[in-house]
């Protein structure tokens, strides 16, 4: 019985374990301003952003007319949205040890200005940025993009 109840005990805690570690992991920066209509899309499911929201690796942010949002990732890389933009955080591995990792964001509509952080600095191929016609390679520098509809 004993053994039994140290058995159920371990997986409860594995469970629990696996369960907040997926959600810590998943959590890729913040959002740091907003100004406007801003919206967040994570699963489906469409809310208004606001300073100080999680931003998770395929979430999509959106802007109005009136809207601008300003996020930092965590290898500090800064990424500023304009008006009626959408902008889908599509890949982000990034490991703060070996400063090691990869992103890939998609700008499907609007502006969108990026200030790298450690990724593009640690290894200038690992930051792209996608839009309808073509994919960039970020080589650890400042940089705008802009996307007709």
């Amino acid at each position: 019985m004993k053994s039994l109840l140290q058995i159920t005990l371990a997986v409860v805690c594995a469970v629990i374990a696996i369960t907040f570690g997926a959600a810590a992991a998943a959590e890729i920066g913040q959002i740091k301003n907003v100004n406007g209509q801003v919206f967040l899309t994570r699963n489906s499911a469409q809310q208004a952003a606001k300073a100080g929201d999680l931003v998770d690796q395929s979430d999509i942010i959106t802007t109005g007319a009136n809207g601008s949002v300003g996020i930092t990732l965590i290898d500090n890389s800064r990424l500023s949205a304009g008006p009626n933009s959408r902008i889908e955080l599509k890949q982000f591995r990034f490991n703060p040890t070996t400063q090691e990792g990869e992103s890939v964001t998609e700008v499907r509509r609007g502006t969108l200005a990026i200030v790298s952080g450690q990724i593009a600095k640690r290894s200038p191929d690992a930051m792209k940025v996608q839009t309808p016609t073509t994919i960039l390679g970020v080589r650890g520098t400042t940089f705008a993009v802009k996307v007709e509809e």
